[in-house]
């Protein structure tokens, strides 16, 4: 992801200077996001995404429906039989 941000931030032809000062970071912690240092905070991949206008795709990072692990993880607690009921069930 800081590749993708790296290639974002010069198409838009913003220094690493001026996209530091735009989320409030120094140069060096925009240097170490796009080289992909994982102790770099959540906060700052968000205000970098915000400065990029890449907002939706924060919203997607933990949206339920691309947990595929976790939808696996469900899918494999659900019951392997049901039942029917009687047909007194049925009865509307």
């Amino acid at each position: 992801m800081g590749k993708d941000i790296a290639v974002a931030r010069k198409r838009r032809k913003i220094s690493q200077q001026l996209m530091a000062e735009r989320m409030f970071v120094s140069v060096q912690t925009v240097q170490r996001l796009e080289s992909g240092d994982p102790t770099v905070g959540i906060a700052v991949l968000a205000s970098a995404l915000f400065v990029l206008g890449f907002t939706k795709r924060l919203a997607g990072l933990a949206a339920p429906e691309s947990d595929q692990v976790g939808m696996r993880e469900h899918l494999a607690r659900l019951p392997k039989k049901t039942h029917s009921g009687s047909s007194k069930d049925m009865d509307f």
